[in-house]
């Protein structure tokens, strides 16, 4: 059976980092790489059991590939401190580290809840990323934001989803949005001009987010709002 290591990046999480870590218990170990917080998230961490580092920032598929360095096993899953994994999924990952054969790398899908519910709507379900990964298969590319791993072998699906707690409410949304779209390299006014019309449409209309009420509206245009900082700046 493959021992699997869980890790974690965080900065001022002392709010989600315990039930994160709680959701993957059944992992071999748990490793939290914090970014110089403020608060008690690496104390939490200690307390629950992961093994915590600290380290400045380095960009976010950067800082995942020293966190997954730092594990003691090939077989990683990588979980942001705002999600986690359910019992389905975690019975599922503890089966496939038992096979002796497997694909090289899974994609997880996510269940995002938005101002306090689950949204299926505006093409955020399934959300499907690779998560669980063999590094030695598989390494994050090194951008700014929204990385992903890339991976040279066969992958594979698992089929019970993971929780994304991704905004408690709009203001969080906008801070977060404004953020990222600050990390984009390129500026783009033509983009700008022309995008955030078909990111609305897209979301709102094509991906049936007029089905999650008020929601789906706000997601969908504050989406459109992203789209519009992110080529402007």
């Amino acid at each position: 059976m493959d021992r699997l290591s869980v890790v974690i990046i965080t900065k001022n999480e002392e709010d989600f980092i315990l039930d994160a870590i709680e959701s993957v218990q059944f992992a071999d170990e748990v490793i939290v790489l914090d970014s110089c917080s403020h608060d008690k998230t690496c104390e939490i961490a200690i307390e629950f059991g992961a093994k915590v580092f600290t380290g400045e920032w380095l960009g976010y598929g950067a800082q995942k590939n020293k966190a997954v360095s730092l594990a003691s096993n090939d077989w990683v899953f990588v979980l942001d401190a705002d999600e986690r994994v359910t019992k389905k999924l975690a019975i599922e990952i503890t089966q496939m580290m038992e096979q002796k054969t497997k694909p090289v790398a899974f994609y997880v899908a996510r269940l995002n809840y938005f101002f306090g519910k689950e949204i299926r709507g505006c093409g955020l379900y399934p959300d499907y990323s690779i998560r669980l990964f063999n590094r030695k298969n598989g390494r994050f590319n090194e951008v700014e934001v929204h990385e992903s791993v890339q991976v040279q072998g066969k992958v594979g699906y698992l089929n019970n989803h993971m929780d994304h707690y991704a905004y408690s409410d709009i203001s969080e949304f906008i801070v977060k949005q404004n953020k990222y779209s600050s990390l984009n390299k390129k500026s783009n006014k033509l983009k700008a001009l022309f995008s955030p019309f078909w990111t609305f449409v897209k979301l709102y209309v094509i991906k049936r987010g007029f089905m999650e009420g008020w929601r789906g509206f706000v997601i969908s245009s504050l989406y459109a709002q992203y789209t519009f900082w992110k080529y402007i700046k």
